[in-house]
């Protein structure tokens, strides 16, 4: 039996680089496994619990929390199963539940975070022991140990370049094959021209050598890259969180056999069954069974929808009563909740004036670089005869002139502030709306749905006699139904007691049913208790004692209302509500809230036509509304913002999405927009700056590689930084 020696390299980079690179390998064979959702996981605590109590388990190799993304990877055996680390977590007190990793692209954008920070380790490990040989070279070393230096530096300098310099090279070949040059072929020459010109003064023995400057270049480069990044992935990681609402497994229905199987496995028109509690894994129709659907988590609609034969549902709503057996109508990433994430990517790709301006620049700018470069090599070879000190020149042209501060200047600042929008409850989806939304001194308000939350209050209780509601309450203790659980909370407060009622049971998609004193009473949907149904949302009752009696209630305005409209009024804007509703209760909100202008009884189209005749007089409006029937307003308006609760039609009409159900952070919004503008501004002017006194220096040759790759990266960074000052 053979063993073979390990290898020797007196190469730091060569030695990292594979290193590295089997190091990112087997991280990723081991994050291959299973992904658990922590909600309410918050400190270090539940991170060392949840390893631990994981770790403990029988085919557990490795637990890891992620306590940012509130989420556990975990490396198993075969035959390790969700169910079983989830049972394990919620003996602890942690609920979770399994996510998909393969519909998560958090994992892949992680793993080019950590790519990228892989080669920036690379490039930094290098350069630390390049510099070190060349403080020896510039400090007047003899001609053997200099030429001795520069061939170590060599050895060190050329594997790393090829190693941490490879997003350059990949990204300018790719430019060059579709016949442009991206801002990646400047660098990618100067990277290339540094170390031909280094290697070049190696062989003949030379002063001067520049693989400090060229590992140098390539390690400030990545740094700048890895922070346009990491502000870029705070928006993409926080959006993915829609995607956290996704099943990773359906239970299959073929020929009346049950079946788990992946939603990869799932095609059109398969049947899929989904149990009381269970969250759709697909969109489908449903062709069995009755039930109650709880939206709110999709559209932030709070009160059930009833689901029967024919209904459409979604994947990620929950299944609340009974079972349903679905005909699959799209999964996976197909699904309306996948679709949802899609919004980022939209928001990243959108094109503001201001990126579109860059990108001209940046355009123009390349082609200008390389005959700049080109014009100082001839100027200088032609005025000295000096082959070499005109390709240094040329190289630090290239090197210094590098339009990466400039192409930063605006998606720096569009994506920090998009990831600090996102983490208040405000999905950006169209790029240009944080330019839009700086220019607003107008704000329309929708009502229904937009100001109010539509969350259930018990409405004149005292109204109806002491007994019924005794009833009531016995019925809706037993009930799961949001309108139950209001009504009960209410009843209790209210000091009614309970009556009893005996054999009680909740009917999926109907209500509560038992009986008393021998007759039989409900409490539930009108045309099933057999009541006559009245205007607005109620529950009704029927005791068996006379005609069946209607327990209505009333809509609560959404958190963060009131400071809202404060905050918008206290920044000098123009406050305005527009509803379809009627008089009453458009007055008391508007009166509630400090709403000084509002009209009732707006119809869409009326609504529409109020903000282009503000528009007209040079007003910016900014429309709420909830995208159902405001479709057209949102539409006419300067910028548009929608609840979570219309995001089908915002998919279409508005251009920011609100998440949550607090207003509050519109006027944070607004703020940040404003903010948004004002660093896009500077950082042009840093740019433009930064190349006024840069450029002449190089031409001059003042600049060698060195400092050309200092003060570029310096430049890149100092945008990146500024993009970050968002508050």
């Amino acid at each position: 039996m053979s063993t073979s020696a390990p290898s020797v390299s007196a190469c730091p980079a060569c030695v990292a680089a594979p290193a590295a690179e089997a190091i990112a390998a087997r991280r990723a064979e081991k994050e291959a496994g299973l992904v658990l959702s922590l909600p309410t996981a918050h400190c270090a605590v539940c991170i060392s619990d949840v390893e631990r109590t994981l770790a403990a388990l029988p085919g557990v190799r490795s637990a890891r929390v992620n306590l940012t993304l509130k989420r556990v990877s975990v490396a198993a055996a075969p035959g390790v199963t969700a169910e079983g680390l989830i049972d394990a977590l919620k003996g602890i007190g942690y609920p979770a539940h399994e996510l998909d990793p393969g519909l998560l692209s958090t994992t892949e954008t992680d793993r080019a975070g950590r790519d990228l920070l892989m080669r920036l380790g690379v490039a930094g490990f290098a350069m630390m022991n390049i510099m070190l040989l060349s403080v020896a070279v510039w400090s007047g070393a003899e001609a053997a140990t200099r030429d001795l230096f520069h061939w170590i530096s060599a050895a060190i300098a050329l594997p790393t370049l090829a190693f941490s310099g490879q997003p350059f090279f990949a990204s300018a070949w790719a430019s060059l094959k579709a016949r442009r040059l991206g801002m990646d072929v400047p660098i990618s020459l100067a990277l290339i021209l540094a170390s031909s010109i280094s290697l070049y003064e190696t062989f003949a023995g030379g002063h001067h050598a520049y693989f400090d400057a060229a590992v140098s270049l390539c390690f400030f480069l990545l740094a700048g890259r890895y922070l346009d990044y990491r502000s870029r992935a705070a928006a993409r990681s926080a959006a993915e969180e829609l995607a956290a609402l996704e099943v990773p497994r359906a239970t299959r229905v073929t020929g009346g056999i049950e079946t788990v199987v992946p939603i990869a496995e799932l095609t059109v028109g398969d049947l899929v069954r989904v149990k009381p509690g269970a969250r759709m894994p697909v969109d489908g129709v449903v062709t069995e069974g009755t039930s109650e659907i709880d939206r709110s988590l999709l559209t932030g609609e709070t009160l059930p929808v009833w689901a029967g034969t024919g209904s459409a549902v979604s994947a990620g709503e929950v299944n609340l009563t009974g079972p349903l057996t679905l005909r699959v109508t799209a999964a996976g990433r197909d699904t309306s909740l996948h679709r949802m994430a899609d919004l980022v990517a939209v928001a990243e790709s959108a094109k503001t004036c201001y990126t579109s301006l860059a990108d001209r620049m940046a355009r123009a700018y390349s082609p200008v670089v390389h005959i700049m470069a080109l014009g100082a090599f001839s100027v200088w070879l032609l005025l000295t005869g000096d082959l070499r000190l005109a390709v240094n020149i040329a190289a630090a042209v290239l090197i210094i002139t590098c339009p990466c501060a400039l192409a930063l200047a605006v998606p720096a600042v569009v994506t920090s502030a998009s990831g600090k929008l996102f983490r208040k409850g405000l999905l950006i989806k169209d790029g240009t709306a944080l330019e839009r939304l700086a220019e607003v001194d107008t704000v329309i308000f929708d009502k229904t749905g937009t100001l109010t939350m539509g969350a259930p209050e018990p409405a004149d209780l005292s109204a109806h006699p002491r007994a019924d509601l005794q009833i009531a309450a016995a019925l809706a203790e037993a009930s799961s139904h949001p309108l139950s659980r209001a009504l009960s909370a209410a009843l209790t407060a209210f000091g009614t007691g309970r009556a009893a009622v005996t054999d009680i049971r909740e009917v999926p998609g109907y209500g509560v049913e038992g009986r008393l004193d021998g007759q039989s009473i409900r409490l539930g949907r009108a045309e099933w208790v057999g009541a006559e149904p009245v205007a607005g949302t109620a529950t009704y009752l029927a005791t068996g004692r006379g005609p069946a009696r209607a327990l209505a209630f009333t809509d609560s305005p959404r958190p963060g209302a009131e400071e809202a409209v404060a905050a918008l009024k206290a920044a000098g804007k123009r406050v305005i509500l527009l509803s379809g509703d009627t008089e009453v209760p458009v007055a008391r909100l508007a009166q509630d809230l400090g709403i000084a202008e509002w009209q009732s009884g707006q119809r869409p189209d009326q609504k529409a036509a109020r903000i282009t005749a503000l528009q007209e007089g040079g007003a910016h409006v900014l429309m709420v509304g909830d995208g159902l029937n405001d479709t057209a307003a949102l539409a006419s308006a300067h910028v548009s913002i929608s609840p979570a609760s219309a995001l089908d039609a915002a998919r279409v009409a508005s251009d920011i999405v609100l998440l949550g159900q607090d207003l509050a952070p519109l006027s944070d919004a607004i703020r940040i927009a404003g903010q948004t503008r004002t660093r896009i501004k500077q950082n042009f002017a840093l740019s433009l700056a930064y190349n006024a006194v840069a450029v002449p220096v190089a031409l001059l040759g003042f600049a060698t590689p060195l400092i050309a790759a200092l003060a570029m990266s310096t430049s890149s960074i100092t945008v990146s930084l500024n993009a970050l000052r968002l508050k």
